[in-house]
């Protein structure tokens, strides 16, 4: 029998400096793609990463 797929999901997080104006580099959306795990985190994660950007480190939050 094959394995059960888990409660292990793919998720999209998205910067929020997309609604800033004063962008440093160019314009456009940063997007990291990570996992989760449903059952432990049910709620939408919030991560502070590099924004290529902006060129700073800004909280990316997870898209549907």
């Amino acid at each position: 029998m094959g394995k059960n797929k888990g409660s292990r999901i793919t998720i999209t997080l998205e910067c929020e400096c997309k609604n800033n104006k004063t962008m440093k580099r160019k314009n456009g959306i940063a997007r990291y793609t990570t996992c989760k795990n449903k059952r432990n985190t049910p709620n939408r994660l919030e991560i502070k990463k590099f924004c290529t950007y902006c060129n700073m480190h800004e909280v990316f939050k997870e898209i549907k």
